[in-house]
């Protein structure tokens, strides 16, 4: 369950393992072979992402972020490199948080987030030739969505402006110096928390403007709505462009959103599209005449895939472009060279040029994503005047570097890890042929331990992604080679639902989620152990969020697994659509209908059901402020497995929400030594304490 679409916008131990993460990450690798890649080879590892290329497509200024031993997270900087030499320059670094990147017009100025002050993210601006830089905000909470006006004298920005809370009575008055508790915090809104932010504080974001030399910021939008995400000038400097829901509903709309136009000189807001489905991402053409955006017609499906729209610039003329396209358009860019689009694409990630009249050219680029734990498909990416394209880059073996596509020729820019891995043994990926019994391909992969020798036999794990509507690609993923470095082979695949293969495919597993896809999943390990790869005595099973779901059903379904390691797992289908953050859009879209109108669906769909067949060893594993898939899923399965005696042990990682990498480098360790560990115990010839 890695994203869902709404409106409005995924280490405590039981006593068997506890051991095990109370002791020293170094102690880990102690009798390690240095050549193998290891939890602490996590420190030190860097990932490049949010690659801005300049208007000239000479420069491209990057956020590279570091694995940093000594505060055990993630630390981020910006660096500028030169696209013709390949030159890399340091340009905010030091204490606090530096990212977001983005060029003036002119390419004469970038501006950026940095908490480099000491205090919460402002918005600065470095002006390139001199290197001198400039505080432009001084907010409580930090901006996003920067943009710049097509002059650069102004730049644009949201940021949450604080309301008022639901009162109900009051209490007594407090004494003079007397020290009480606080009250009781009362919520009336729909969506009050949410993965990753936690409990939101009151309030609606709203967009500002500054001048570019700083000054008093000017409040463009107010009321009891968010404005936020992308914003979008007209090339006359007149108007902004932003994608929102304002109608009266707008907390129950489901995926309803449409394309406003605010007035800069009046502040007035008029609404550009009107139809019953999500549109966004406005990209206005240069020369100001038309409007590309993105959506659909919603049918209440589960997943749909977006498509290309045009309109002239006052909403008129709305027509769709390159309607033949199969594929999910998820990102969009329209500079002097043309209409850029990025997709999935059969595990990778790709970008094409297409032409107003939807004539659709793919890029010989290939993009990586740069959430490092897992190979998710994905990546990021812009585009100069001139058509050069900067977009992440990588392999199987290694994680996001910045390439960059011009005249043809991709060329990588960065190596940011070569150095430090070129000393590892990393576990190769190979692609496998596995066909479901209706005679569809399913795409999968297996991830093969690094002193592999043909006709091995092999410990396999399948790890199955989550989503469910996300896919995986031959990709870089830590996790995997730290199983192959305790030599376990990896098996991934794409099963229905993955997305990247056209929308009849990810409708296989429509209204039947998890069921549809266990098949698939057992031919693809029935396709390892006939491939040779698995030894069929020694297979485990592991997945987190739609994965985590997948193996709680699987355990239900079959003995075959020796242990299973369930992460951050859905197990009862009622509870969490009504805990998870994103209730208002699971019960409508993912499951027909709420718990009280389908209770016999909900229940056919739930691996909790089948909790009374298992037999397998089942280690459970959640993040302490998952609210996508509630802990209290994970402590509900936990608790089905502990009252039938199946072995079984609950990890809880302090701090952590739905992503892996909200899990500090420490913690992401220490919870795949955990899986490793429970395996371990359960593998054929493993010393038994």
């Amino acid at each position: 369950m890695r994203s869902y679409r709404l409106s409005a916008a995924a280490l405590l131990l039981a006593a068997p393992m506890s051991a095990i993460l109370a002791a020293p990450l170094a102690a880990e690798d102690k009798a390690e072979d240095p050549g193998k890649f290891t939890g602490a080879d996590l420190f030190g590892l860097s990932v490049a992402s949010d690659p801005q290329i300049s208007p000239d497509g000479s420069k491209i200024a990057y956020v590279r972020q570091t694995n940093d031993i000594m505060t055990d997270s993630s630390v981020s900087s910006i660096w500028l490199v030169d696209v013709a030499s390949g030159a890399e320059t340091p340009l905010v670094t030091g204490e606090g948080a530096h990212f977001a990147p983005r060029w003036s017009p002119d390419g004469g100025r970038l501006a950026y987030v940095s908490t480099e002050s000491g205090g919460g993210p402002e918005l600065h601006v470095r002006w390139m030739a001199s290197g001198a830089s400039a505080n432009i905000t001084a907010l409580p909470e930090g901006p996003g969505g920067i943009s710049w006006s097509p002059d650069g004298t102004r730049i644009a920005y949201t940021a949450r402006v604080p309301g008022e809370t639901l009162t109900l009575g009051s209490g007594p008055e407090m004494p003079e110096g007397a020290k009480w508790k606080d009250g009781p915090t009362i919520i009336d809104r729909v969506t009050y928390r949410f993965d990753g932010a936690g409990y939101l504080k009151s309030g609606f974001t709203q967009i500002f403007l500054v001048s570019a030399t700083g000054g008093a910021p000017r409040q463009l939008t107010s009321g009891d709505r968010n404005h936020d995400g992308a914003l979008e000038w007209t090339p006359d400097g007149s108007t902004i462009l932003i994608s929102g829901n304002r109608d009266a509903d707008w907390e129950l709309a489901g995926v309803d959103s449409e394309i406003y136009a605010i007035d800069i000189a009046s502040g007035k807001i008029t609404a550009l599209t009107d139809r019953d489905g999500p549109d966004f991402h406005p990209e206005a053409s240069p020369d100001g005449k038309t409007i590309a955006y993105i959506g659909y017609d919603d049918r209440k499906l589960a997943y749909e895939q977006n498509g290309l729209y045009l309109m002239n610039v006052d909403g008129s003329n709305k027509r769709r472009i390159a309607a033949g396209f199969d594929r999910d358009i998820a990102s969009m860019e329209w500079t002097a060279a043309g209409l850029f689009v990025g997709y999935e694409d059969g595990g990778s990630y790709r970008v094409a040029r297409i032409s107003p009249t939807g004539t659709v050219t793919p890029l010989a680029a290939s993009l990586v994503d740069t959430y490092y734990s897992r190979p998710y498909a994905g990546g990021q990416w812009s585009v100069s005047n001139n058509g050069t394209l900067a977009f992440t880059s990588g392999s199987d073996i290694r994680p996001s570097d910045v390439s960059v596509l011009r005249g043809g020729k991709v060329t990588r820019l960065t190596a940011l890890n070569d150095l430090k891995l070129s000393g590892k043994r990393l576990g190769k990926t190979v692609a496998l042929d596995v066909t479901a019994a209706d005679g569809t391909k399913i795409p999968s992969w297996i991830t093969l331990p690094p002193d592999y020798k043909p006709g091995d036999k092999l410990p396999l794990i399948l790890e199955i992604h989550g989503g469910p509507y996300a896919a995986y690609g031959p990709h870089f993923s830590s996790e995997y080679q730290l199983f192959a470095g305790a030599g376990y082979a990896t098996l991934f695949t794409n099963p229905g639902g993955s997305t990247g293969y056209g929308q009849a495919f990810a409708d296989r597993i429509e209204g039947n989620y998890p069921i549809s896809n266990h098949d698939e999943l057992m031919a693809a390990v029935d396709a390892a152990i006939a491939a040779g790869y698995a030894d069929p005595e020694q297979l485990f099973v592991t997945g987190g969020s739609g994965g985590g779901i997948l193996t709680a059903w699987i355990v239900g379904q079959t003995n075959r697994f020796a242990a299973a390691a369930s992460y951050k797992p859905v197990i009862n289908w009622t509870s969490m659509a009504l805990m998870s953050d994103g209730y208002a859009f699971f019960g409508e879209y993912w499951m027909k209908g709420q718990p009280w109108e389908r209770p016999d669906d909900y229940w056919r769909r739930s691996p909790l059901a089948a909790a009374g067949n298992i037999k397998t060893p089942t280690l459970v594993l959640v993040g302490e402020e998952d609210y996508r898939t509630p802990r209290s899923e994970a402590e509900q399965f936990y608790g089905a497995l502990k009252v039938q005696g199946i072995d079984t042990a609950l990890v809880v990682t302090p701090g952590a929400s739905h992503s892996d990498l909200s899990m500090s480098p420490s913690q992401q360790a220490k919870k795949t030594a955990a899986v490793l560990a429970w395996f371990d115990k359960y593998r054929k010839g493993a010393k038994k304490d």
